[in-house]
């Protein structure tokens, strides 16, 4: 996978309805959802050539803008057909399309109306996030000291730019001291979710997943929600206490970007991976690379 800069690459990005070379998809420095968070993005895998669920993920796209009081100018069916020209313009066969749109630059106030909305689809190759033997053996999590936010006082129900800065600051502080990634708890100290992926529990052979009313309720997470459905393995979507982690033989993640990761530690305890999780992460990908185009 290439290291180069994300803004320094061969290629095109869709932006606004046309494509443009990759280091032309430029924002102004005025643009008011660089100032005020007033930005929502998705992510979505693409396997063997294929997107995998395009149609939830553009259509969570539109609820988002509509938490952030925003209107997308392109329909999720608009959107999908420039997402399916952006992965053949850049030869992807297994990687990462990120759309993303934000508020444009007409005024600096902290009022967003009369702003534009501006809109864009890149593509790129990405494998995975970790290695292969982190995919394996599991990663490391350190409980973070931030906690998602009430829904009173946030807009969980979005994938928001803005929500995400606190990713950004638990992530930090877990890769400096060591760790894979961060578990973060909501605001009222229940086991809530990772910085960019839901998290589940076995225990006792069943899985048991954080009520998802502080966070973002995963595509990912709602896949294999349905896959332990089919394979016979009892759920329990609740509130989960943080020393519930204790009582738990297995430990996973899921997210687009993740898909089904393993967890082999969460700060001084470790957890073995498991049959459940090695069961749903071959259902997961049997799945993903059984998509086909329509």
């Amino acid at each position: 996978m290439t290291t180069t800069a994300f803004d320094d690459r061969d290629g095109v990005i869709w932006l606004d309805g046309a494509f443009v070379p990759w280091r032309d998809a430029r924002l102004h420095v005025l643009s008011h959802g660089l100032h005020y968070g007033g930005g929502i993005f998705e992510g979505i895998r693409v396997y063997g050539g294929r997107a995998f669920k395009p149609v939830e993920h553009f259509e969570r796209f539109h609820v988002s803008a509509r938490e952030l009081n925003f209107r997308v100018p392109f329909s999720a069916t608009e959107l999908d057909a420039a997402m399916r020209e952006t992965i053949r313009h850049q030869n992807i066969v297994d990687g990462y399309i990120r759309p993303v749109a934000w508020r444009g630059s007409e005024q600096i106030s902290v009022s967003g109306a009369g702003t534009s909305v501006h809109v864009a689809i890149a593509a790129w190759e990405w494998p995975h996030v970790f290695s292969d033997d982190a995919r394996s053996r599991g990663i490391r999590l350190r409980t973070s000291r931030w906690r998602r936010p009430s829904p009173d006082t946030a807009p969980v129900r979005a994938k928001a730019a803005s929500l995400y800065n606190i990713c950004t600051l638990a992530r930090d502080e877990a890769e400096a001291a060591g760790f894979d990634d961060a578990l973060l708890l909501d605001f009222r100290g229940y086991l809530a979710e990772a910085t960019g992926a839901n998290l589940f529990l076995v225990i006792d052979g069943a899985l048991h997943t954080p009520t998802a009313d502080t966070f973002l309720d995963g595509i990912t997470r709602q896949t294999v929600l349905s896959l332990a459905e089919d394979l016979g393995i009892a759920v329990h979507e609740r509130h989960i206490r943080p020393e519930e982690l204790h009582r738990a033989d297995e430990l996973f993640l899921t997210g687009t970007a993740y898909e089904v990761q393993p967890v082999c530690a969460v700060d001084g305890h470790s957890y073995e991976v498991g049959g459940v999780t090695s069961k749903l992460s071959e259902a997961y990908t049997d799945l993903t690379r059984s998509v086909t185009v329509p």
